[in-house]
C-alpha cells in the first residue's frame, strides 16, 4: 500500500474513532476533515520526488490557489485610459481600439463563471492606393494572430509566443488580401497590452512611441521607408526590386526613394500586389515590460510624424488626460503644417492601480535617464519574463527582431516544447496538412544561418510559394502597369 493510500485510511479511521467516542457532539466537520487530508497528502507528496499526486481533493485545492493567484494578478494590473483623434484628407486612415480581448483560459480548474484574463489591442492602419487593405487588415489581423497561438499556455508562455504569432498573422492577412486582386496597400502598427507588457508589431511608417515616467521618449517601431532605411534598400534590391526616384521630363529625379515597379516608398506593407512580394508583410516586433510607474503610448500615422518628431509629439500633450492628449497632438500638427495627409493619433495611458489618471511626467533630466530607459534584457525570446523593477521609469526590453526572413522569424524555439505549428498544420495559414505535404520553413533557405530542413514549423505549398517570392526566389505579384 502506498503512503498516500495509508494516509487516507488513517484519516478515515480517525473520523470513525471520533464518531464512536463523542457521538453526535464529537463529529468532525467535513470541511476540517478534507483540509486535514489535503495537508496529509501534500506532506506525502513532498516526501518523495518521483511521487505524483492526482487526487481530486488536491486538484480542487490547487484550483483554488490558481484562481486566487489570477484574481490577485487582476488587482495588480494597470488601468488603461485612451483617446483617439483624427483628421481625414483622403479617407485611408483606420484604427482599432479593443480593451476586452479574452485570452484563452490557461487553468483546467477555471470555471465558466470565472472571467478569463483580457488584453487590449490598439492599431493604426494607414492605407494607400485606396482603403481596401486598411479595412481588411482592421477586420481580420487580430483573428489571424490569435489563430496562430498555441493552446493551453500559461500567461508567460502566451506572451512569449506572441512575437511569432504576430509574424504569422501579418503574413496570413497579406496573403489573403492579395487573393482579392486589389492593388491597395496599408501600413500597420499593432499594439497588444497585457498587464505591464507591451508588444508592438509594425510594417510601414506609422509609429508607436513610449513616453515613460521620467520624460524619456523611446521608439517601439522602425520606419520602413526606403529613403531612410539602408538595410531595407539592400534587401529589396537583393530580392529583385529596383530602388530609385521618380524621373521626370529632362531626366531629373524628384521625390523620395521608391521601389519599382509600383513606385511605393515603403519596403514593408500589407497588400500592394502590384509592387511585388519583395515588399514584405513581415513585421518588426518589439516587446517591453514597464515598471509599475506606468507610461504613455502614442500610436499614429505618418500624418503626425511628418510634422512632429517623437519628442515634440510627447511633449505637446504631457499633463493632459489621454482623450485630450490625442486631440492636442493632432491640433499641433495642423498648427505646424496644416492638413496635408490623413492624420490619426491614439494615446494610451498605462496607469498604476489605485490612480485615476496618469501623473504628468517631470521635466526630462538630460543624460541621467538615457542609460536607464532601455535596460536590455535579451534578444532571445527564450528568456523568462520575471525580472523585477526596482526603479520607477525603467523599461525592460524583452524581445526585438526585425528580420524579413520567415526562416528566422518562424523557426523553432525552446519554450517548453510549445510551437506555433505542428507537423500537420501550416505555420502561417493554419490549414491542416497531409503528412507528405508539409515543407519546412528552413528548406532551401540561403538566408538562415541555421537551416535545418527536417525541423518545423512547416508550410503549405501556397505559403511556401509566398515565402520564396518574398526572398526573391521566383517572380512574384501581378505587375499592373
Amino acid at each position: 500500500m502506498s503512503s498516500s493510500s495509508s494516509s487516507s485510511a488513517a484519516a478515515a479511521h480517525q473520523h470513525q474513532h471520533h464518531r464512536r467516542q463523542g457521538g453526535g457532539s464529537g463529529l468532525v466537520p467535513l470541511a476540517a476533515l478534507i483540509k486535514e487530508e489535503a495537508r496529509t497528502e501534500r506532506r506525502a507528496c513532498s516526501g518523495g520526488g518521483s511521487r505524483i499526486c492526482a487526487r481530486d481533493e488536491d486538484a480542487g485545492v490547487s484550483g483554488v490557489v490558481v484562481e486566487a493567484a489570477e484574481e490577485e494578478a487582476r488587482r495588480q494590473r494597470p488601468l488603461l485610459r485612451y483617446g483617439c483623434a483624427a483628421q481625414s484628407k483622403k479617407g485611408e486612415d483606420f484604427f482599432l481600439l479593443r480593451t476586452d480581448c479574452p485570452r484563452p483560459s490557461t487553468s483546467a480548474s477555471s470555471s465558466a463563471a470565472s472571467p478569463h484574463p483580457t488584453f487590449a489591442v490598439f492599431a493604426v492602419l494607414d492605407g494607400h492606393n485606396g482603403n481596401a487593405a486598411a479595412i481588411y487588415t482592421r477586420d481580420n489581423l487580430l483573428n489571424h494572430v490569435l489563430s496562430a497561438m498555441p493552446r493551453g499556455l500559461s500567461r508567460e508562455e502566451w506572451l512569449h509566443a506572441l512575437p511569432r504569432a504576430l509574424v504569422a498573422g501579418f503574413v496570413k492577412t497579406d496573403k489573403e488580401f492579395q487573393t482579392k486582386g486589389q492593388t491597395s496597400g496599408t501600413t500597420a502598427t499593432f499594439v497588444i497590452i497585457d498587464g505591464w507588457t507591451i508588444t508592438v508589431a509594425s510594417v510601414g511608417d506609422s509609429r508607436c512611441i513610449l513616453d515613460a515616467q521620467g520624460g524619456t521618449v523611446s521608439l517601439l517601431t522602425v520606419d520602413h521607408r526606403l529613403e531612410e532605411n539602408i538595410e531595407e534598400r539592400e534587401r529589396v534590391t537583393a530580392s529583385g526590386g529596383e530602388v530609385g526616384r521618380l524621373s521626370v521630363v529632362g531626366g531629373a529625379e524628384i521625390g523620395p526613394l521608391r521601389c519599382w515597379p509600383g513606385g511605393l516608398c515603403l519596403s514593408r506593407s500589407i497588400g500592394d500586389i502590384d509592387v511585388g512580394e519583395f515588399i514584405v508583410p513581415v513585421p518588426y516586433v518589439k516587446q517591453v515590460k514597464l515598471s509599475n510607474a506606468g507610461g504613455r503610448l502614442i500610436i499614429a500615422s505618418d500624418g503626425i510624424w511628418d510634422a512632429l518628431s517623437s519628442e515634440a509629439a510627447a511633449k505637446s500633450c504631457r499633463g493632459l488626460p489621454a482623450e485630450l492628449a490625442a486631440k492636442q497632438v493632432v491640433k499641433e500638427v495642423l498648427r505646424t503644417r496644416g492638413l496635408k495627409d490623413d492624420t490619426t493619433c491614439i494615446v494610451v495611458d498605462i496607469i498604476p492601480p489605485g490612480q485615476t489618471i496618469r501623473s504628468p511626467s517631470p521635466p526630462k533630466k538630460m543624460n541621467k535617464l538615457k542609460s536607464l530607459i532601455f535596460r536590455k534584457k535579451a534578444k532571445e525570446p527564450s528568456q523568462k519574463l520575471t525580472k523585477q523593477h526596482s526603479r520607477a521609469g525603467v523599461v525592460e526590453e524583452i524581445f526585438e527582431e526585425g528580420s524579413a526572413m520567415l526562416s528566422e522569424r518562424l523557426g523553432p524555439d525552446s519554450n517548453g516544447g510549445h510551437t506555433s505549428s505542428s507537423l500537420f498544420t501550416c505555420a502561417i495559414c493554419q490549414v491542416d496538412l497531409e503528412p507528405s505535404e508539409g515543407v519546412s520553413v528552413h528548406a532551401g533557405s540561403i538566408f538562415s544561418s541555421s537551416s535545418k530542413p527536417w525541423e518545423g514549423p512547416f508550410l503549405c505549398a501556397d505559403c511556401r510559394d509566398k515565402k520564396d517570392a518574398m526572398e526573391g526566389k521566383r517572380p512574384s505579384g501581378v505587375k499592373v502597369l
